[in-house]
């Protein structure tokens, strides 16, 4: 499944556009990443528990939304889009919703 930001796929031509295909995940924070967080935030420096937890909520997102595309009879993704929001109370869990048009090409 070739998968895209661009409108369309240089060295091929777009079939037949199908419609659009979506994926989504919400994950939650728990209080030790938030405390090991806290600690990056005061001493400076990366906090690797969240950049590991936002790298897996893309990849389910991606994962969801190329398996409903395959169920359509697609064969690449066009314009994808990625968004990440905080939900819940206190902005307590992490949602990654992510957009696309299905397509066939050549």
């Amino acid at each position: 499944m070739l998968l895209t930001t661009t409108p369309n796929i240089e060295g091929k031509r777009i079939l037949k556009y199908i419609g659009i295909v979506t994926g989504e995940t919400i994950m939650g924070a728990n209080v030790f990443k938030d405390f090991a967080a806290g600690l990056a935030d005061f001493f400076g420096g990366r906090a690797g528990a969240y950049e590991n937890e936002l790298i897996k909520a893309k990849e389910i997102a991606l994962k969801e939304m190329v398996e409903r595309a395959e169920r359509m009879g697609a064969n690449a993704i066009v314009g994808i889009d990625l968004d990440y929001e905080t939900v819940g109370s206190n902005g307590s869990m992490l949602m990654v919703s992510v957009s696309g048009t299905a397509v066939v090409t050549e």
